[in-house]
């Protein structure tokens, strides 16, 4: 082929070269069907196709030799992240360790904790004052100054690498920032640049969109359009603005157009840079937005996946030893069809950690048990990364024909949670924050530690239990089990989170709260919350690292006939393990009856002890049980 022919460099050996065409040869065609799905087949659809095969030539050659290696080891060992050992963390640099060399000083720890896979929360340049916590992005290439720099990035992911550690960053691929150089050459009128972006003149056709288009941060700006800076950078006021630019999420973050091609080429090119620095997962931040089409939503429209998959045909070809995560937190149906060999491997799995925390609030595993039962089980090959809570705030993204199904009412109940959670119910064990709070609707979402919603900012007897509960059903489900770190030491919510002004209108910062110093000093005294709850982590870690069972993600669940209690098994070669998890306040039991389809004696891997199930079952409050059978 001539173009590779084109950019291959002397240096390169001939095994690496050999490697890469034997990838070209198998990808090719699926990136240039997918560009004529796209775009439509046309000679610059070609033409584009051979520039954007021009670049992933040049990226795989400049691949170092270690990831090379990495990517020849990875391709013999595709389910490399789906063992019982993988343990996720995540965490905002500067909140957690200052800077990227602070990070490094925390390799010890984590190697102590057992981190497989360790997330850095958006750490490239953005807009100073306000940056949506780092997702506004200024450019993919710079670190932001106070983190450190590119350098220190690379080298941080090479000696996690050597740890035993896989880096995880953010693809923010929906938007850039207003300052991002693409957008100033928009500003400055440069009509190629004016191309990567949604600009109107006149509000016919913003208005057009918007009937059909969702408000996503109503608090920040109506609909999905924000009027378009002058010349001279002053905003004017929507009854002023002659232009208008699509901003999805904030003023600030301006959606990228990908029915023009070279946006697509452009970022594939950000993308490889970050393959290329050492990254081995790329978050795809709000895969769910990046195709508008006229009289529909603009979500989870058939090109957002098409375009999902032509970047992972890019990365297939280039850097296959990087995965992409999914960030889709959209109905439960939908979240599932970014899941696949041919988009997203892994992917966040936000309806199970919104039916635990429903679980916990009300005493009743039933909805998480169905979901358990039915939208669990993913694509072979594939993974959900399972968490407790996230950086974010918490949605009740459960499904309402699901919730219908068990005679609760979706709207009525997502009032009581958040309700519930935000301590406006009577008996509430929670101290969480509303977010994007409307006091008339009861519409909220909420912020809080995992601690703080679990109880324990409000001395309740039952948090630490709620705590351990929580987490050995993300460690024991299947997956990637993901912590917020210094969460495994009981971290509350910041109380000066709104000291900030950048913060202050945003409650998510609540549960971003600086590194935990006491706690983490605490954490072999058993005689402190802090070092209860890293004792009792260790130990569901230690555990789930010796049981064979729990690499993959194959689950079936078990009826165990009381609305308390959720129960599933883990198939294992020969064994299986059978979990129980009781979210009421006090011991609830389990009849013989139920248990008669599995054998009579099981030990409990958490305790060693044998239970003879011939005689039923009773679980404590907040009780776990991991029985091999």
């Amino acid at each position: 082929m001539r173009v590779l022919d084109d950019a291959r460099r002397p240096e390169t050996s001939p095994a690496r070269w050999a490697a890469f065409t034997q990838r070209v040869e198998r990808e090719l065609p699926r990136l240039r069907s997918l560009f004529e799905r796209i775009y439509g087949s046309s000679p610059d659809i070609d033409g584009h196709v051979d520039a954007l095969l021009t670049q992933i030539a040049m990226a795989t050659q400049d691949r170092s030799d270690s990831l090379a290696l990495l990517d020849a080891q990875r391709e013999k060992e595709p389910a490399w992240f789906q063992s019982n050992r993988m343990l996720g963390g995540v965490c905002y640099v500067d909140r957690y360790a200052e800077t990227l060399e602070g990070v490094r000083a925390r390799i010890p720890y984590f190697r102590e904790l057992g981190l497989t896979y360790l997330h850095l929360m958006p750490l490239f340049d953005a807009p100073a004052e306000n940056s949506d916590g780092g997702y506004a992005v200024s450019s993919y290439r710079r670190v932001n100054p106070a983190l450190g720099d590119m350098a220190q990035l690379e080298s941080l992911a090479a000696e996690l690498r050597e740890n035993g550690i896989a880096l995880v960053v953010d693809f923010i691929f929906n938007h850039t920032s207003n300052e991002h150089e693409w957008a100033l050459q928009a500003l400055a009128g440069d009509p190629r640049f004016e191309q990567y972006y949604w600009i109107f003149d006149g509000r016919e056709q913003p208005d057009a969109f918007e009937q059909t288009v969702r408000e996503i941060f109503p608090d920040d700006h109506p609909g999905s359009f924000v009027p378009f800076p002058l010349p001279n950078g002053t905003v004017p006021s929507a009854q002023e603005a002659e232009r208008w630019i699509w901003a999805t999420f904030h003023t600030f973050q301006w959606d990228l157009n990908y029915s023009n091609p070279e946006v697509f080429r452009a970022m594939a090119g950000e993308m490889l840079f970050l393959a290329n620095r050492g990254v081995d997962v790329l978050r795809m931040d709000a895969v769910a937005f990046i195709w508008k089409q006229l009289g529909t939503s603009c979500e989870n429209l058939p090109e957002a996946h098409l375009l999902i998959q032509a970047f992972n045909a890019v990365l297939a070809m280039a850097a296959p030893a990087v995965l992409f995560k999914s960030e889709a937190i959209v109905h439960p149906d939908q979240v599932v069809e970014y899941i696949s060999l041919d988009e997203c491997r892994i992917s966040y799995n936000p309806l199970q950690m919104a039916l635990i925390w429903n679980s916990l609030a009300t005493r009743d595993g039933r909805l998480l048990q169905q979901a358990l039962d039915r939208r669990h089980n993913l694509p072979e090959g594939t993974a959900w990364v399972n968490y407790v809570r996230s950086h974010d705030d918490i949605g009740w993204t459960f499904s309402d024909d699901d919730a219908a199904e068990l005679g609760i009412d979706g709207f009525d109940h997502r009032r009581f949670l958040n309700s519930f959670y935000v301590n406006r119910f009577d008996g509430s064990f929670a101290r969480g924050i509303p977010f994007q709070d409307n006091p008339k609707t009861g519409d909220c979402r909420i912020s809080g530690t995992t601690a703080s919603l679990a109880g324990l900012e409000a001395g309740d007897v039952g948090a630490i239990g709620r705590i351990l509960l929580a987490h050995s059903i993300i460690l024991s489900t299947g997956g990637i089990p993901l912590l917020y770190l210094g969460d495994e030491v009981g971290q509350l919510n910041d109380p000066h989170w709104a000291d900030d002004p950048a913060h202050a209108e945003d409650s998510r910062w609540a549960n971003r709260p600086p590194y935990p110093a006491e706690r983490y000093a605490q954490r072999h005294d058993s005689s402190t919350d802090a070092g209860r709850i890293f004792a009792g982590l260790q130990h569901l870690l230690t555990v789930r690292r010796e049981t064979h069972e729990f690499a993959g993600g194959s689950l079936i669940g078990f009826d165990a006939k009381n609305p308390h209690i959720i129960g599933y098994q883990r198939p294992g070669a020969s064994t299986t393990v059978v979990c129980f998890v009781n979210v009421a306040d006090d011991a609830q039991s389990i009849d013989a009856v139920t248990l008669s389809g599995l054998p009579p004696v099981a030990v409990d891997l958490l305790t060693e002890t044998r239970y003879d199930l011939r005689h039923g079952l009773t679980l404590p409050a907040h009780g776990v049980l991991w029985l091999r059978v």
